[in-house]
């Protein structure tokens, strides 16, 4: 089994071959919920693509561990390419965190929320701050789960207009849609740049924001022949590009 992934806020004072003390939410989870003991590895990330390897080297109390850091010290993913961006309209209820956590687990690399008008679940005021930090706390930990060191960055809640402009600037951008009239599967994508995937609410996507989208250079992709839920089409889509592209070889 691959070790633990846990988060840290920095990494000042980590010495190649040194001691980190992991403490705090990190360091109680690490040591009252995972149990970990002397001796066992584990992962210490930012979240941001730097990373650690080390063993513990003693526990103290609930919440604090010593880590010994492996010779190679402190040590960074870059990021991979093409990247994938989901534009996810806001589902109901708690599906938003669905698709949020299986896309983070699949590969994904950044999440736009999307304020789509045939959208039921509205994001206002201090309502859509707490929803938009259970998504950002989500991908979080979906990403210590799947032991990635790049989470994926959840952005602010986006307009119609905002996710134009986000598909004008991509390499390949796509509105993921049952009638439209290419497969995602044989689509051209590109070797580096941007990808960008526009998923729909419940309702589907208004004819004038595929319209707004066409102006902006995106096309219309089906995935198959059956009709995903909106919470689980992005996670399809993107397990699709990954496996295209090559990033999952």
């Amino acid at each position: 089994m691959t070790a633990p992934v846990f988060v840290v806020e920095d990494f000042r004072g980590a010495a190649p071959g040194g001691a980190y003390v992991l403490e705090g939410p990190e360091g109680r989870h690490a040591v009252s919920v995972k149990r970990l003991h002397a001796g066992e590895d584990v992962v210490l990330t930012d979240g941001a693509g730097r990373w650690a390897h080390g063993v513990v080297a003693d526990t103290e109390g609930k919440d604090r561990l010593t880590v010994s850091l492996d010779a190679d010290g402190v040590r960074e993913e870059d990021a991979q390419t093409p990247r994938i961006t989901v534009v996810q309209a806001l589902p109901k209820g708690d599906r938003g965190e669905l698709a949020v956590e299986t896309m983070t687990e699949t590969g994904v690399d950044a999440v736009v929320p999307w304020a789509a008008s045939r959208c039921i679940t509205q994001w206002k005021g201090e309502r859509g701050q707490k929803a938009l930090g259970k998504w950002r706390a989500t991908a979080r930990e979906a990403g210590k789960q799947s032991r990635r060191v790049r989470f994926p960055e959840v952005a602010e809640l986006a307009t119609t207009k905002q996710v134009a402009a986000l598909l004008a600037d991509a390499d390949l951008a796509a509105v993921l849609h049952e009638e439209g009239s290419e497969p995602l599967a044989t689509a051209a994508l590109p070797t580096t740049g941007h990808i960008v995937l526009v998923v729909g609410p419940e309702g589907g996507v208004s004819p004038d924001e595929l319209a707004a989208f066409a102006q902006a250079g995106a096309k219309p992709c089906r995935l198959g022949r059956s009709v995903l839920r909106t919470s689980t089409a992005g996670t399809a889509a993107t397990a699709l590009l990954l496996g295209r592209t090559g990033r999952w070889s």
